[in-house]
C-alpha cells in the first residue's frame, strides 16, 4: 500500500470512528459508571480507617495493588462484552482497523502507567505517586483518542489529567499527608476522586444527555 492509500485509509477509518462516536460512547456508560462506584467504594475503607486509627493503613500493600487491579478487570471486562455484543449486532467484526488505531492511541500511555504505577508500588512502596500516575496516564491516553473518539471522552481526558496535577500539587505542598503513617488513605483518595467521582459524573452526564436518536439505534 502506497503512502497516499495509507493516508486516504486512515482517514476512512477516523472518519467511521467520528460516524460511531456516539454508539461507543452511550456503550462505555455502563462500565465507566461500574468502574465508578467499585473505586468509591474501595476508595473509602481505607480513608474511614485511617482517620479512625490514626493514619493507620488498612490493608497490606500488595492487597491494595490487587483489590484496584481487580476492579480495573471487572470494568474492563464489561466494557470489552458490551463492545462485542454491539458490534455482533451490528454484524461487525470486533476487532476492526478501528479498534486496532483507537488501541494503538490508547495502549502507549496505559502501559507506562501501569508498569511504572505498579513498580512504585512493589519495588518503591509509594501507594499515592502510583495513584497519581495512573490518574494522568489514563487522562492522556483518553485524549491520545481525541482525533477520533466522543467530546466527552475527551472532556474526561482532560478532567483527569487537571485533577491528577491538581492533586499531586495538593499532596506535594502538603507535608503532614506525606509524614503520615501510610499513604494508604492518601493514595485511596486520589483513586476514588478521579477513577471514582469523574467515572461517576461522566457516565451520568451520558446517560442524561443521551438523545433520543441515540437511544432508539440502540
Amino acid at each position: 500500500m502506497s503512502t497516499t492509500e495509507a493516508a486516504l485509509e486512515n482517514l476512512r477509518i477516523i472518519r467511521s470512528l467520528m460516524e460511531k462516536a456516539h454508539i461507543y460512547r452511550a456503550v462505555s456508560a455502563p462500565a465507566a459508571l461500574t468502574g465508578g462506584v467499585l473505586a468509591l467504594a474501595a476508595s473509602a475503607w481505607p480513608v474511614q480507617h485511617a482517620l479512625a486509627h490514626h493514619g493507620e493503613a488498612a490493608m497490606c500493600e500488595p492487597c491494595f495493588l490487587k483489590m484496584w487491579l481487580s476492579i480495573l478487570a471487572v470494568a474492563s471486562t464489561l466494557n470489552v462484552v458490551l463492545l462485542a455484543k454491539e458490534a455482533k449486532r451490528r454484524s461487525q467484526p470486533f476487532v476492526s482497523a478501528g479498534m486496532r488505531m483507537a488501541l494503538r492511541a490508547f495502549a502507549p500511555p496505559m502501559l507506562v502507567g501501569g508498569v511504572v504505577g505498579i513498580g512504585l508500588i512493589v519495588f518503591l512502596h509509594q501507594l499515592v505517586m502510583a495513584a497519581l500516575i495512573w490518574t494522568l496516564c489514563y487522562g492522556l491516553a483518553l485524549l491520545a483518542t481525541a482525533s477520533f473518539s466522543p467530546r466527552s471522552l475527551v472532556r474526561l481526558g482532560w478532567a483527569f489529567v487537571i485533577t491528577g496535577l491538581v492533586l499531586f500539587l495538593v499532596w506535594a505542598a502538603n507535608s503532614d499527608v506525606r509524614l503520615l503513617a501510610s499513604d494508604e488513605a492518601p493514595a485511596s483518595l486520589v483513586m476514588g476522586v478521579s477513577f471514582g467521582l469523574l467515572h461517576v459524573a461522566y457516565a451520568v452526564a451520558v446517560f442524561c444527555g443521551r438523545k433520543p436518536a441515540e437511544v432508539t439505534a440502540q
